[in-house]
């Protein structure tokens, strides 16, 4: 059951394929491996597995095991998501399992919050469950679940049950992810706009023309592998970066559009503009698959309109000024979405209830026979192309009883039941209107980008390579950095649409959302995001308790993560109600919001449970610390999280040590402790992890030792090609067309009216201010533009976040093997502004605003723009043995602001904000010292020849070196 290609041969042989893809709705101790013996000595084992490095990327691996003892990591070639490469993260992973400061064992707190040392103390885990069990109990009878504050990290899958599984337990909606700064406002906003996760791109599709949009995926695995990210580049007709500084891989780029910090919105606009009004738009999807020919009635008060759904409990019903029957006649229809046919100068309608426009009957099998394999070059050998239905039409071919032809341009009269006479125009006219705001000289002016190279970026992405493809040259890899400048919804509803109207929504090499396989989309995320139907989800009235709810309306509809900050001030204040305890299995509270203020609101806390690898700022402020497995150590399922279409596994490579426990069977003793089932199973209410794993992987027909064992054997699976039976979508394109993306098992996507809303009725609904209804552009809040008032003091933008090939956010800072050839957080500055304040080359330098200071080492780089300093983010010191371990020194998120944040989904403004710096010298700095000391005056590790990291480089194997 290996990897399988889907040809045309093979495709006509899968029986009944349209009843298939009808019944398709979107949607050890576990056995350690038996796996290929590596050399002639038993003792010696090559495990097939999924690094998880850096919690990103599905790259495979294969692990040695010497005598029960993991010894390399190396890439595994099977896996066509990251085609063998095995960057530094992974092979240094071996240092993090046998590391000798990993926590082993149960710890609880003897000492206060704020106390450098506090006071460990190893317990048994009884005492630990039954610890956690009274003390949340007592919260949840005294105040209530949501007083239960819930954090997780990133991408790890079974170590982030805030995501689900504690949510379930406690009746909390009161999560803190990184999510909600990474990758998820992008998630908001394309299942507001779109479907869900349509940000991710189909990399692995091999684009024609390659967009890398604010990232650098070559570094850092973050949204493809490394090695697929340059492969991709050097494949491609051409390559375009959009990026404030030069990145690794930009260097190489045709065309490189160095925007100004937190300018994205205007420049997507900016191309937009050039793209319709060159006619470079794919006009077919244009009016059958967005909202852009639903006439609008401006001067009409918003009526009811199409129900929609809301993300995690509970439905409502849109108020907008989209022209409905309803608003025409007494009798008609909130569902029928008023549209002007040219053919007969008549008003027709597309109703959102049937997913059918007037007069068409939609049919699976007319829609899924038409067409062809997708024809991508340069595929990974032996991926499957996957199949290309045709685009539907408005003809009596395409189920139509008479043909019609939505306009998308004019202005028409029509008069509403009240007798009253209206204007009317198409959303595409104020789509286009807001477009021409941004015309490439206006642009210009607020990104620094020449009007002529948005031109001609433009054109190169739009203007298709290979027309008789029916698709476009793919789509847009837009990450992290749109997230983080206060306008993070409105940029990723640009880009979105950007890439609908170009022909690349759900297309080969466009963005088509997380990979789909055998496993449901709740399922995707192993362990953290669901029991086997125990536990009780939060219901609407308790997920309208949500920390930040008030203040950020839409949060109402998205009910995925409270506000960062709101629950931080909430700690503090008690206002609305009390959150008093909480519990981190992973995560921390260095990503967003004011790092200083985060870790003051710890101290608050009556009760905080840290699980974890290490001893971490946030164990410090922990009472209990308990220990959790590596990835060598798991067992879960692995799909693609992006657009990358593998399946993998992580597989038991070696034993747990000490009394580490696997994340998944501390969430179920968890339940057990507090009496809660976590199977819905009446005579097996606490399954075994065994059990679990067997549960997770039943579409297969196989147990997990049997579906483990085929992994071992064949490698990574395709998902456009699975077997017809384990239901996976993902070899067909165009699944808005095959009803393949709904629940409700009815063509078009996952919107109120079914369609990829240019004019959105959820952001009209729940956020009714008038520019936010169409993607638009804001400035940041702290720009030049909004604050000249700041420049005199603080005269630089400060940019943060980029990637750092050996590190993974906050992780690995004490693995010899990274630490040593990147010792100390560094802030580029361009050579100019160095001059300019008599800073060397490897000088500490001070980086200070109103909201705080610190120290990290200037990086001379010619790749960004005078006037701007891009620091290195999440730093701390694992060697400094104090209360919080040096994060306040070197963690630029200690200048961020509490109070300015995104106004739809209230992600934090991380980036491009002011400030001053200046050398750190003796005069100026604690101790005498420019170097970054702790409490004492120990110096951090600043030099690859420090001894500390040789004593890190001693590994523990049961009990010894």
């Amino acid at each position: 059951m290996g990897r399988r290609t889907l040809t045309r041969r093979s495709f006509a042989k899968l029986s009944a394929i349209t009843a298939v893809a009808a019944g398709i709705t979107s949607a050890a101790p576990v056995g350690l491996a038996q796996a290929e013996s590596a050399s002639d000595s038993t003792n010696v084992k090559r495990i097939r597995t999924c690094c998880r490095g850096c919690g990103k990327m599905e790259c495979g691996v294969w692990v040695t095991v010497e005598n029960g003892r993991a010894v390399k990591v190396e890439g595994d070639t099977s896996c066509f998501t990251s085609g063998g490469n095995s960057c530094a993260k992974s092979q240094a992973s071996i240092q993090a399992a046998y590391h000798p400061d990993r926590v082993l064992y149960p710890l609880k707190r003897t000492n206060p919050k704020d106390a450098d040392d506090p006071g460990w103390q190893r317990i048994t885990w009884d005492e630990a469950y039954a610890t956690m069990a009274t003390k949340f109990q007592e919260v949840m009878d005294r105040f209530g679940g949501p007083s239960i504050m819930m954090m997780s990290g990133t991408s790890r899958c079974w170590c982030m049950a805030s995501y689900g599984v504690f949510r379930l337990l406690f009746g909390s909606p009161n999560s803190v992810h990184p999510y909600q700064v990474c990758k998820g406002p992008r998630h908001f906003a394309t299942l507001l706009q779109g479907a869900y996760a349509f940000s991710w791109q189909a990399t692995t599709d091999q684009p024609e023309v390659m967009v890398r949009w604010g990232g650098s995926t070559e570094l850092s695995n973050y949204d493809d592998s490394c090695r697929m990210t340059v492969d991709t580049a050097m494949h491609s007709q051409a390559f375009i970066t959009v990026d404030p500084r030069q990145t690794n891989l930009g260097k190489e780029s045709d065309i490189w559009q160095p925007l100004y910090p937190q300018t994205d919105a205007a420049l997507a606009l900016s191309w937009i503009d050039v793209i319709i009004r060159e006619k470079l738009y794919d006009e077919l999807f244009v009016k059958k698959w967005t909202d852009a020919p639903f006439l609008v009635c401006e001067d009409m008060q918003p009526s009811n309109g199409p129900i929609g759904a809301k993300f995690q409990a509970g439905t409502f019903v849109t108020k907008t000024r989209l022209l409905k029957e309803s608003d025409l006649k007494e009798d008609g229809s909130q569902f029928r979405m008023m549209c002007w046919d040219t053919i007969e100068n008549r008003l027709t309608y597309f109703d959102a209830q049937t997913q059918e426009w007037e007069g068409e009957t939609w049919s699976m099998e007319r829609s899924l026979v038409k067409g062809k394999e997708a024809q991508q070059n340069n595929l990974f050998p032996g991926v499957a192309q996957g199949w290309v239905p045709d685009q539907t039409g408005f003809g009596t071919d395409d189920g139509f009883e008479r043909v019609i032809d939505p306009a998308l341009e004019g202005t028409y009269e029509v008069t509403l039941k009240d007798g009253t006479k209206h204007q009317v125009k198409p959303v595409w006219e104020h789509f286009k209107a807001r477009a021409a705001e941004y015309t490439p000289k206006v642009a210009e002016k607020i990104t620094h980008v020449p009007a002529a190279d948005i031109e001609r970026a433009a054109r190169t992405y739009a203007t298709r390579l290979r027309p008789e493809t029916g698709y476009g040259n793919g789509g847009i890899g837009y990450m992290l950095a749109i997230e983080h400048g206060c306008n993070a919804i409105q940029n990723s509803r640009a880009l979105d649409a950007l890439v609908g109207i170009t022909g690349n929504w759900d297309t080969p090499a466009g963005n088509r959302g997380g990979t789909t396989s055998f496993l449901t989309p709740q399922m995707v995320n192993f362990a953290g995001n669901v029991t086997m139907g125990g536990g009780t989800p939060p219901d609407e009235e308790t997920l309208a308790k949500l920390a930040g709810a008030d203040e950020f309306p839409l949060l109402n509809w998205w009910q995925y993560w409270a506000d960062a900050n709101a629950v931080y001030e909430q700690i503090q204040t008690g206002d609305p109600y009390p959150i008093v305890a909480g519990i981190a299995q992973s995560g921390d509270f260095m990503n967003m919001a004011n790092s200083l203020y985060n870790w003051e609101s710890f101290k608050h806390l009556d009760f905080f449970v840290t699980v974890d690898f290490w001893h971490t700022p946030l164990s410090d402020r922990s009472d209990l610390l308990l220990p959790c497995a590596h990835w060598i150590e798991a067992n879960a399922t692995r799909p693609s999280q992006g657009s990358s279409g593998g399946l993998g596994l992580n597989v038991q490579c070696v034993e747990r040590p000490g009394e580490v426990k696997y994340d998944l069977d501390f969430d179920i003793e968890l339940y057990k402790a507090m009496g809660v089932p976590f199977s819905d199973d009446p005579d097996n209410p606490w399954p075994t992890e065994e059990q679990y794993c067997d549960w997770y992987v039943r579409a297969t027909g196989m147990t997990w030792k049997e579906f483990a064992a085929e992994f071992q054997e064949h490698g990574w699976w395709d998902c456009k090609a699975m077997p017809p039976e384990w239901k996976s979508t993902w070899g067909f394109y165009r699944r808005y067309q095959l009803a393949m993306l709904r629940p409700d098992g009815k063509p078009g996507m996952q919107t109120p009216t079914g369609k990829l809303e240019l004019w959105s009725t959820v952001m009209e609904t729940f956020y009714p201010e008038e520019s936010d209804i169409l993607p638009d552009y804001r400035e940041a809040p702290l720009s030049r533009t909004e604050r000249p008032d700041l420049e005199s003091e603080y005269p630089l933008i400060c940019n943060t976040g980029r990637r750092i090939p050996v590190y993974f956010h906050s992780e690995h800072r004490q693995l010899p093997w990274c630490r040593e050839q990147w010792p100390t957080p560094r802030m580029e500055i361009n050579p100019a502004d160095a001059e300019r304040y008599g800073i060397e080359q490897g000088d500490w330098v001070w980086i200070e605003n109103e909201n705080g200071k610190i120290r990290q080492v200037a990086d001379f780089y010619e790749g960004i723009e005078p006037g701007v300093i891009n620091c290195e983010h999440q730093w701390w010191y694992p060697e400094l043995n104090q209360s919080g371990h040096g994060f306040e020194l070197s963690g630029v998120n200690c200048l961020v602001s509490r109070d300015l944040r995104d106004r739809h989904c209230a992600a934090s403004y991380l980036r491009g904000y002011p400030v001053k710096i200046y050398k750190a010298t003796p005069e100026n700095s604690p101790f005498g010292n420019p170097c970054p000391c702790g409490n004492d005056g120990t110096e951090i590790i600043h030099d690859a020849s420090d001894p500390r990291l040789k004593e890190w480089a001693k590994l523990h194997y049961k009990g010894g070196e």
